[in-house]
């Protein structure tokens, strides 16, 4: 199951995108915003990604102007692997490599075909593992040493 959030700034890529999963096949959970209102993106991104942590989705796609806002405030949360996508390969390998269990694009500067491109490329992907697995593991640990 996928969760997908977005501010005002990604509101109308985020509803695109919902069409694309929709048709896909893919079942979702849309977290909001619900229109063009001005909205903090903090408070979307935090939702999703406790969410996401909590295993309560598998994946999360967050959207924003840019997707810088909402990637840093995703990386906040221990657990989340939020990557910020703006080329198929980075898609692919964001799932490949590093297990990205949320993606963040920018609402204002990714066009609708180049979005629905990476999320395909992002859901399609299958990690990896094996060496993978063991910087993902530093990565955990970290966490675990900060809190």
């Amino acid at each position: 199951m996928i969760a997908i959030a977005s501010d005002h700034g990604g509101f109308e890529l985020k509803e695109d995108i919902k069409d694309f999963l929709n048709d896909a096949g893919y079942e979702f959970t849309d977290l909001g915003t619900n229109n063009n209102d001005s909205v903090d993106y903090p408070d979307y991104g935090i939702k999703l990604s406790r969410r996401v942590a909590s295993q309560e989705f598998e994946k999360g796609i967050l959207i924003c102007g840019t997707g810088i806002g909402m990637s840093i405030v995703a990386n906040k949360i221990p657990g989340i692997r939020a990557a910020l996508l703006n080329d198929v390969f980075s898609a692919r390998m964001s799932t490949e490599h590093n297990n990205a269990n949320i993606i963040v694009i920018g609402g204002r500067v990714t066009g609708k075909g180049l979005a629905r491109e990476l999320v395909k490329a992002w859901l399609e992907a299958t990690f990896e593992g094996g060496r993978h697995q063991k910087r993902l593991d530093k990565i955990a640990e970290l966490e675990r040493n900060l809190t």
